[in-house]
C-alpha cells in the first residue's frame, strides 16, 4: 500500500497502516521477537507466503517493521517490529483486550481457553 499523500485526519492514517485482516496479526507476532519469514508464517495460521511479503512491505512502508539481511547461503532474513511499531502495537493490545473481554460476555470463554487467553 503507498502512503498517501493526503489524510482528512490523523485516524484515517493510522486506519491505513494497520487495516486487513493480517497486518495486526503480524505487528502482534513480531511483538513477541525477531523472527525470519518461514517462522512468522508458521506462527500465523492461513495467511500465504505472498500475503505476508505483501503486508510486511506495507508495514516497512510505514516503519512499523523492518528488517535485517544476512550475507551468505542460504540468505537469511530477520523482520524485527520498530519503536514506531510498538507505538501502534500498544493500540492493538488494547484491541485484543476488548475482544478478550467481549467473547467472555458473550460467553466463548471454550476458544479463550484453547488460544490460553484465559
Amino acid at each position: 500500500m503507498k502512503m498517501r499523500d493526503e489524510y482528512t485526519c490523523p485516524l484515517e492514517m493510522t486506519h491505513d497502516i494497520i487495516k486487513g485482516k493480517w497486518k495486526p496479526i503480524i505487528l502482534w507476532q513480531l511483538s513477541k521477537g525477531t523472527s525470519s519469514l518461514s517462522s512468522l508464517q508458521k506462527s500465523i495460521q492461513g495467511i500465504t507466503r505472498k500475503m505476508l511479503l505483501q503486508h510486511l512491505k506495507d508495514l516497512m512502508l510505514f516503519g512499523m517493521v523492518d528488517k535485517t539481511a544476512y550475507e551468505g547461503y542460504p540468505l537469511k532474513v530477520d523482520y524485527f517490529i520498530t519503536d514506531r511499531g510498538r507505538k501502534i502495537f500498544e493500540a492493538i493490545s488494547i484491541m485484543q483486550n476488548i475482544g478478550i473481554e467481549i467473547m467472555r460476555e458473550d460467553d466463548r470463554t471454550e476458544f479463550l481457553k484453547e488460544k490460553g487467553l484465559i
